[in-house]
């Protein structure tokens, strides 16, 4: 005989099934665990910081707004006149306004930043943007007073300024963390002061976010290794202080991330030690004097050491020398891997870049180099970097040429340099190369970087001066098992190299 469970029967035998179903679910992964397996879990810090109040009240004296008059051009004014010239009515409006612009004056800018002094007599640190161009300088202290300032020394390259006001010998200062930079870590509290949007004795706080930032700027940052701050940083900020939770300076603010223009918590400090090495030298010399080579280096990527066969972690290459510089007077050459300058090794093109900087102009240094496959040691003489070491050689620009059938090789039509593409391109009178002339839609070249109108000086370190040549070293990278040559391209007054696709297609 069947039985027929009652309602309240079928209730009960579901409930049963889904307590046996969430218990195998509730206990089956936690059997499945090894024994030991415990989740992270850290202890409150007994030392967090109920207030900054303590810290803010003692550092605040040494921190200052800087207040700036330049003489600017008027851009917007230039770019209307640009934008209308030659339009019907444009002569007629200029001539009712006064006659051409060619004699306007500059006109005034005002602009504002932060600093903070350094020592009892009036130094003064702040960014160079802050006081580029400045036809006068205010100073504004904690306490109101408004003193004048005069430059002591800028450094471009790194953003860094040092002014002085000489109205007194007894200011409130404070000091670098230079010997906390390789201690500082991934959320240690930082503290920012300084004069947003003009709102002078202003105070953040929060945390270091990032160290070692480089590119994320938009900007050059070829001697700087950025901190990432999350503490509120704005327009005005630039110049002003970071500090730590004893009072010293870790970073000077100096740029934010931002789509918005205000703060979106990720800004970027130049780290104490660098800041402490140039201030000292601006406030001994009143300017940096760094080593230069005269070259276009690039990274040693895996795809550039694989290309030319090689198994090498690190390195800088030299993709450009310049013609009458001092790496080309010592004998370096196009295509050179620097693995170390006087036994300090390379790790990339920024390394190098900054190693050379270092370097006093005149002195003779010892560079390893891998040279077709070898090591060899060549005795480099630096010289002082000049001031705009490449001047426009960047402005240069490609008419790119497109087909959808080209029969050069890997989908590209060359022709040998002469001596208009030479000038055109910044090159000696009796260098060899290629120009393109045009390119397939779908070349390798062109997934490259390459472009019609650049021209192709090299391929595996082998100088080309017809097609032929150019197929040749293709053919003989294949032969060898290689998936990609290292091409030197020229582009404006600029070689790099670039890495290009051989593989051929077998579908």
């Amino acid at each position: 005989m069947i039985k027929r469970l009652s309602v309240s029967g079928q209730a009960l035998l579901a409930g049963t099934v889904g307590a046996v179903a969430m218990a195998a679910f509730a206990f089956g992964p936690q059997m499945m665990r090894p024994a030991d397996a415990r989740p992270i879990t850290i202890q409150a810090p007994h030392d967090a910081p109920i207030s900054f109040a303590d810290l803010i009240e003692q550092v605040s004296p040494a921190v200052v707004s800087v207040n700036v008059v330049s003489l600017r051009e008027n851009n917007e004014f230039e770019e209307f006149i640009e934008r209308f010239r030659g339009m019907p009515g444009f002569e007629d409006f200029m001539e009712r306004r006064g006659g051409g612009d060619e004699d306007r004056e500059p006109e005034e800018a005002r602009s504002l930043g932060s600093g903070f002094f350094i020592s009892p007599d009036g130094l003064i640190v702040t960014n160079n943007h802050v006081v580029d161009g400045a036809t006068e300088i205010e100073v504004v202290l904690e306490d109101g007073r408004e003193l004048s300032a005069e430059i002591v020394g800028t450094d471009p390259q790194t953003d860094l300024a040092v002014i002085k006001v000489d109205q007194g010998n007894s200011f409130n200062y404070v000091e670098f963390a230079a010997d906390a930079d390789a201690e500082l870590r991934r959320g240690d509290w930082v503290v920012a002061l300084g004069n947003p949007y003009g709102l002078g004795g202003t105070a953040t706080a929060g945390i270091v976010s990032a160290k070692g930032r480089r590119d994320q700027l938009g900007r050059s940052s070829t001697y700087t290794d950025f901190l990432q701050i999350d503490a509120a940083i704005n327009r005005g900020n630039s110049g002003g202080p970071t500090f730590d939770l004893t009072g010293r300076v870790i970073g000077v603010n100096t740029a934010i991330f931002s789509p918005t223009g205000g703060s979106v918590g990720i800004g970027f400090a130049i780290p104490a030690s660098l800041a402490k090495d140039i201030t000292d030298t601006l406030i001994r010399d009143g300017r940096v004097s760094r080593g230069w080579l005269g070259v276009v280096i690039q990274d040693l990527t895996p795809e550039m050491a694989d290309a030319q066969g090689l198994i090498e972690d690190g390195g800088a290459i030299v993709a450009d020398v310049t013609d009458g510089g001092p790496a080309e007077k010592s004998g370096l050459q196009r295509g050179d891997i620097i693995l170390s300058v006087n036994g300090m090794d390379v790790e990339d093109s920024t390394a190098l870049t900054r190693e050379v900087g270092s370097l006093i102009a005149g002195s003779q240094n010892t560079f390893r180099l891998m040279r077709d496959g070898e090591k060899i040691d060549v005795r480099v003489t630096v010289g002082e970097r000049p001031e705009d070491p490449y001047g426009d050689a960047m402005t240069g620009r490609s008419q790119d040429r497109l087909s959808d059938d080209t029969q050069g090789p890997l989908g590209v039509s060359v022709e040998p340099l002469d001596r208009d593409s030479r000038e055109t391109l910044g090159l000696r009178d009796n260098e060899d190369g290629l120009l393109i002339t045009e390119m397939e839609r779908s070349s390798p070249f062109r997934d490259a970087g390459i472009r019609s109108g650049m021209a192709i000086l090299e391929i595996n370190g082998r100088v080309l001066t017809d097609e032929s040549e150019m197929s040749d070293a293709i053919e003989r990278a294949r032969d060898e098992g290689k998936d990609r040559i290292l091409v030197a391209v020229r582009a404006g007054e600029v070689t790099t190299f670039r890495t290009v696709e051989i593989a051929e297609d077998e579908s």
